[in-house]
């Protein structure tokens, strides 16, 4: 049997690391794109971090810009003045790695670099879990070799969550990368010139809301993946590349091998099930009875498909903002609308079965950027409210999502938002925050209803600026927050 050469491993190294040699630069299909996502500001501090000495985990779904976002950290880094040969990147996928380990393949970077141990150095391993037991080589790594930074990709997030938890605890800095904001959209087609910010809330406005709204209809549709923006050709049949590139291969491959599941059609049955029913209220009763499958079966299914960024389940309160101790029912959402296109169709500005639910998806996919935030839905007899933010076990904002101008004329239909707003004296100071708000077509007004300051806002403003504030302040700590 034929076992690979020590020198084609090399050869394939030195391939990957083409800014080795002059003019010491990434390669162009990585250097044409003109700038790099928001988050990008936020990852490449860590990759330059020295204290504490951790591995960085980068993690997220597939093709959310995981390795361009490598390749724009080690472009960074030769500009800043480090040498090229400290800068190696492998992608751990490739087949000629099969059966190596991390240290195993680091060894062969130092050597087909040709440097030596002692200087500061910058590892990356792409596509990291695809190695076994890849966790406690890395571990072993960040703790034998003092002097290098060790940054691992992976698109198998649910893995590499999993075992980042388990065997990187004190060793690992994981940093997820979602789906694209609205707000990043927008910045990634040159389009931001449309809006403005009003401080101090950060809160965005704009006298071209027809125009902001179109771009809203195609983030719906195309907005999550950066490849699919740029690419009409991808646009035109959504489901080839994101259900079969994306969805598909964490269905059928990454969540199967991950967890043993065997029967796939049953995990891929429920997935479409809960992916049509994003924006609204779903049981653990009324799944196992469509689909057949008991409900602790159901219940593991939805874990591994919350683990690998699919899909978002958010638990339901009551008027009091108290949680169910048996909780059956809750709310599920895609982590970024464009999946919907995707499965089933696209879908334009007056697709009335739809649309409402796929704006408040994009609305919580922006909130799904904020990990430690706990966002719930109220409900109770008679009554319910969209999205419920929650400090210190008390409501601090309540919203209500809506497709619609008609509220701002008819205000008392928003009597359960009203009610539960007055059980917690919660109201606006428009100027300030925007604790209470109704999101609406094209109109923005601010109405006090009974005491309660009620703040009406288009839906496209309100998702830009909430994936904007959150993004900005995770990074900028004298950022006032939207809310």
């Amino acid at each position: 049997m034929r076992t690979v050469e020590k020198e084609q491993i090399l050869d394939r190294i030195r391939f990957e690391n083409p800014w080795w040699e002059k003019p010491h630069k990434i390669d162009k299909f990585y250097g044409n794109i003109e700038k790099p996502r928001a988050y990008f500001d936020l990852f490449y501090p860590k990759v330059v971090e020295k204290k504490p000495k951790r591995a960085l985990v980068l993690m997220g779904p597939r093709r959310v810009g995981k390795t361009v976002f490598i390749h724009q950290s080690i472009q960074r880094l030769l500009d800043s003045g480090v040498s090229p040969k400290l800068i190696c990147y492998l992608s751990i996928d490739h087949p000629i790695y099969n059966q190596m380990g991390l240290e195993e393949l680091f060894k062969y970077c130092q050597e087909a670099s040709g440097i030596k141990r002692g200087k500061k150095f910058y590892m990356f391993f792409d596509e990291v879990q695809y190695l076994k037991d890849w966790e406690k080589h890395l571990k072993v790594l960040v703790d034998s070799y003092h002097d290098v930074k060790f940054i691992a990709t992976g698109s198998s997030a649910a893995a590499l969550k999993l075992k980042s938890d388990e065997s990187g605890a004190g060793r690992f800095t994981d940093f997820l990368l979602p789906p694209l904001t609205f707000y990043e959209y927008l910045e990634l087609i040159n389009e931001t010139h449309i809006v403005w910010q009003n401080q101090p809330i950060a809160l965005f406005d704009t006298d071209e809301i027809e125009s902001l709204n179109e771009h809203f209809i195609n983030y719906l549709n195309f907005g999550g993946y950066p490849e699919v923006i740029f690419s009409d050709q991808v646009k035109s049949d959504p489901s080839r590349y994101i259900k079969r590139d994306i969805i598909d291969k964490v269905l059928l491959r990454d969540l199967p091998s991950l967890y043993g599941i065997h029967d796939v059609q049953e995990l891929n049955s429920l997935f479409t099930t809960l992916a049509y029913n994003t924006g609204n209220e779903v049981s653990l009763v009324g799944l196992s009875q469509r689909s057949g499958v008991a409900k602790n079966t159901i219940k593991r299914y939805i874990k591994y498909l919350e683990a690998a960024f699919l899909i978002k389940i958010i638990h339901r309160i009551d008027k009091n903002a108290m949680r169910f101790k048996r909780a059956t029912t809750f709310k599920v959402y895609l982590t970024n609308p464009s999946m919907w296109s995707a499965l089933f169709s696209p879908i334009t500005s007056d697709d009335k079965r739809i649309i409402g639910h796929l704006a408040e998806t994009a609305i919580f996919a922006q909130w799904f950027h904020s990990q430690d935030r706990p966002i719930y839905y109220a409900r109770w007899k008679n009554g319910e409210v969209d999205l419920v933010g929650v400090s210190d076990v008390k409501p601090d904002f309540a919203i209500e999502i809506k497709w619609s101008d008609r509220y701002v004329k008819n205000p008392k239909n928003l009597s359960n938002l009203i009610e539960f707003c007055q059980t917690h004296n919660l109201t606006s100071v428009p100027s300030v925050t925007l604790n209470v708000a109704a999101t609406t077509i094209t109109v923005k007004k601010t109405l006090l209803i009974k005491n309660t300051e009620i703040v009406f806002i288009p839906t496209s403003l309100y998702c830009l600026s909430v994936g904007f504030n959150i993004i900005r302040g995770k990074g900028m700590s004298d950022l006032t927050y939207l809310i």
